[in-house]
């Protein structure tokens, strides 16, 4: 009996769980480009291009393995726009088949199939999506009955789970966590080696053709579509990880938070798009970079940040999402209501880290994660703009976003739009913080040690502004405790001061 097997865009696994245990003789691969996917978010157009061509390859790769592929094209004048109506499609040419699936990434995806299927009476069964390291059912267990959720006790239980850099049952070097390790500022660049840049690939036909069909019908789409760099293929994304392993992984620890001009990437090993895509399995990248600090090529601060990301922090929020939607879509803890400001679009503002920090994604459509939480984050909590609209831009902008890893990273690190589900308290930080550990307000505008003046960098009066704003709710937060005797401390006068400043920017924040 024939199957119809369905794959998305991120699901670019040749072991895909719905695959396995497979004849490819009777089963139906439908794989499409749908408007609906293009414009449910404001993409860059460089997301739209490495997903279309990655798709395309994949697509070809299954060919090869026996596989009958019906691939629709964004340009089919046939395309209906959605994957519910190319469902319904496939179904139209091959009768009414079985659909298997592996369990979408994005809880709005499940909703739509499953809508679908039971209003067409279409017999539907769902895979686990084994890629990733917790299955969503013992995140759950995890966290019943639990006061807090918080992602260094569940990082632990990972690390034991795996066996990854550990002696017997404790951590290796004596400490699950060396960040403390991984703060170091960049020198400046006369007194550094040059920084290595991602591996880049030069476009093959295939990709040459995507890059057309992204002009031709998205070209309003954020961001440069040129030059092209992703790699599209397993074997091209092993290579760029190859290569992050050999020539930036040994001082990626120490710089993991630092900023700098012209470096958009730093030591950053930009594997994210391929593993959120499927191209990369994350355990082997894991096992890699532990082999490489047994191997004495890499110290234990830079592996251990690297693996705490992975097997921490990703398979964190993708379980808090799955835990916490759909509701948690619409968190506004903060009651945060501002609408996003023109410049995280063109990058025109006279804050030198948020200028620079747009360009880079427009150039990339990608930024790493202190860029993302401590710059473009952090402005949008202290300022106070809405949670939706901040994430439908972090959603779009980068090639790395889906939804499962977004949301709870922007609404809940970012902007405490969770109330604290995520993060016990808000990433708050004054741009003393960016002066540290970046070179980025050195020939800016504003000055990151005035709170008060004309000149005065707006993400310092802005930061007390917002813990004036929210001290009912912090006041008595433990671990913000030291804050609000901070703020006592100072004079009205000079509080005074910098709410009106806070005030008068809140109001027209495309001035700033």
């Amino acid at each position: 009996m024939l199957e119809l097997v369905l794959i998305l865009g991120d699901q670019l696994s040749e072991d895909l769980s719905a695959l396995q245990h497979v004849d490819p003789a009777h089963t139906r691969v439908l794989m499409a480009e749908v408007q609906s996917e293009v414009s449910y978010a404001p993409h860059h157009a460089k997301k739209l291009a490495f997903i279309f061509s990655a798709m395309r390859h994949h697509a070809a790769a299954l060919r090869k393995k026996g596989f009958e592929v019906d691939y629709v094209t964004l340009d089919d004048p046939d395309n209906s726009g959605s994957l519910s109506g190319e469902l319904e499609r496939a179904l139209g040419r091959h009768g009414q088949l079985p659909l298997r699936i592996t369990e979408p990434g994005e809880w709005r995806v499940r909703a739509e199939i499953e809508t679908w299927a039971r209003t067409q009476g279409t017999h539907l069964t769902w895979l686990e999506d084994d890629r990733f390291l917790c299955p969503r059912a013992e995140f759950q267990r995890w966290a019943e009955g639990r006061k807090s959720l918080r992602m260094e006790h569940f990082y632990r239980v990972m690390r034991r789970r795996h066996d990854l850099l550990m002696e017997a049952d404790e951590p290796a070097g004596g400490r699950w966590n060396f960040d403390p390790e991984n703060r170091e500022p960049l020198p400046p660049p006369f007194a550094r080696a040059p920084i290595p840049k991602p591996m880049r690939f030069r476009p093959d036909a295939d990709t040459e053709a995507v890059l057309d069909l992204i002009r031709r019908h998205c070209p309003d789409a954020f961001g440069d579509l040129e030059p092209f760099w992703f790699a599209v293929t397993p074997a091209g994304a092993k290579r760029a990880f190859s290569h992050f392993l050999n020539k930036c992984l040994p001082l990626f620890g120490d710089h993991q938070d630092a900023m700098a001009s012209g470096e958009d990437f730093v030591y950053h090993a930009v594997i994210s798009i391929y593993l959120n895509t499927g191209l990369l399995d994350p355990l082997d990248c894991c096992r890699a970079a532990e082999k490489a600090w047994r191997d004495g090529s890499a110290p234990l601060n830079a592996v251990e940040g690297f693996i705490r990301q992975i097997i921490g922090w990703r398979e964190f929020v993708r379980g808090i999402y799955w835990l916490a939607m759909p509701e948690y879509a619409c968190g506004n803890a903060l009651d945060a209501e501002l609408p996003l400001p023109e410049f995280y679009w063109s990058g025109d503002t006279g804050m030198r880290c948020v200028a620079a920090t747009v360009a880079g994604i427009r150039r990339n459509a990608y930024a790493h994660h202190i860029q993302r939480l401590m710059v473009t984050g952090n402005f949008a909590l202290l300022a106070g703009l809405e949670p939706k609209a901040v994430c439908d831009w972090y959603l779009g902008v980068f090639a790395d976003a889906y939804e499962w890893v977004e949301l709870p990273n922007t609404l809940g690190m970012a902007l405490h739009g969770d109330g604290g589900l995520f993060a016990s308290k808000p990433y708050a930080a004054s741009g003393r913080y960016i002066d540290r550990m970046s070179d980025y307000c050195e020939g800016c505008r504003y000055d990151p040690n005035d709170a008060t003046g004309d000149d005065a960098c707006p993400f310092n009066y802005l930061y007390w502004d917002f813990i004036a704003r929210h001290q009912q709710r912090f006041v008595k937060h433990p671990r913000m405790a030291m804050i609000y005797r901070n703020l006592m401390r100072q004079k009205p006068e000079r509080v005074q001061r910098m709410r009106e400043l806070a005030a008068k920017a809140r109001a027209d924040l495309d001035a700033l």
